[in-house]
C-alpha cells in the first residue's frame, strides 16, 4: 500500500502543471547563468554540468545508431570521455561525434519547451531520468560523484522545494544550458587558433568527412546561438509584461504549494 501511494504520489507531482514564473524570475534566472559562464571560477564549476550533456550526447545518439557503449568518464579538468564500439567510419560515427557540442542546447531547447508549457517538475525528473542512466555507464569516481551530485540535487527540489524553489532550479538549468552550450565551442576556437588541443570532436570530424574542422566548429556555433535566441523568445525574455519588470512577481513568491 505504501509503494501505491509513493506512485502514486510521484505520479501527481510530475504530471501536474505548476503556476506560471513571473518575468522577473526567468530575468534573473538568466542573469545568473549567464554570470555562471562568464565568470572563471564559477565556469570550471558548473561546467560540469555541460560536460555531463557533451558525454551523454555522445553516449545517447551512439545507441541510437547501433554503436555499443562502453563506458563514459567524468574528469576533474571537466574533460570526459565516451568509449563506443562500432564502424569507426560512416554516418553513424558522424552522428556520434556531432551529438557532444550540440547536446547541451538540444537539452536546453527540451527544457524550454517543457517551461513553457509550465511542466517545471516534469522537465526536472526527465533530467533525473536520463542522469541515472547515464550512471550506469560512469567508470570513475569522479564522475560517479558528479552525476549522483548533480540527480540528487535535482531530486531534492523536485520532491522537497516550493513551486518557487522550483521554478527557480528549472529555469536556471535550462539557461546554462543554453548559455553554457556556446562557451565551449568559443574555447575550442582559441585553442585550436593558438594550436593548443589535437583530436578534438570536429578535428576527427574533420577527419571522417574531409570537412575543415573550422567548418564544423562554425556550424556548431551557429545552431547552439539561433538556439539560444529562439529559447530566449520561447520563455519571453522578449516581451516584457504590461505591469513591468516586477509584474505578478508578489502573487507568484506568495503561492504556496
Amino acid at each position: 500500500m505504501i509503494a501505491d501511494v509513493s506512485r502514486a504520489d510521484i505520479w501527481h507531482q510530475v504530471q501536474t502543471a505548476q503556476p506560471a514564473p513571473p518575468y522577473l524570475l526567468v530575468l534573473i534566472t538568466a542573469l545568473a547563468a549567464l554570470l555562471v559562464v562568464a565568470q572563471i571560477t564559477l565556469w570550471r564549476l558548473f561546467r560540469n554540468a555541460i560536460t555531463i550533456a557533451h558525454e551523454g550526447g555522445h553516449a545517447l545518439v551512439a545507441l541510437l545508431v547501433g554503436r555499443r557503449l562502453r563506458s563514459i568518464r567524468l574528469h576533474s579538468d571537466t574533460s570526459g570521455l565516451t568509449v563506443t564500439r562500432g564502424k569507426p567510419t560512416g554516418i553513424g560515427m558522424v552522428a556520434t561525434l556531432m551529438a557532444g557540442y550540440l547536446f547541451p542546447s538540444v537539452i536546453g531547447i527540451g527544457g524550454a519547451a517543457l517551461l513553457a508549457a509550465h511542466r517545471i517538475t516534469l522537465s526536472l525528473w526527465i533530467y533525473i531520468v536520463l542522469l541515472f542512466l547515464m550512471l550506469l555507464m560512469i567508470r570513475n569516481l569522479y564522475g560517479v560523484v558528479t552525476v549522483v551530485v548533480t540527480g540528487g540535487a535535482a531530486f531534492l527540489v523536485s520532491w522537497y522545494a516550493s513551486p518557487q524553489v522550483q521554478a527557480a532550479f528549472a529555469y536556471f538549468a535550462v539557461w546554462l544550458m543554453l548559455i553554457g552550450g556556446v562557451r565551449p565551442l568559443i574555447e575550442l576556437a582559441g585553442q585550436r587558433r593558438r594550436r593548443e588541443v589535437a583530436g578534438s570532436d570536429v578535428d576527427q570530424l574533420a577527419g571522417l568527412t574531409y570537412v575543415p574542422g573550422i567548418a564544423w566548429l562554425t556550424s556548431f556555433l551557429v545552431i547552439a546561438v539561433l538556439v539560444l535566441v529562439f529559447a530566449i523568445s520561447l520563455l519571453g525574455l522578449l516581451h516584457v509584461p504590461p505591469d513591468g519588470i516586477l509584474g505578478g512577481a508578489r502573487s507568484f513568491f506568495g503561492h504556496r504549494r
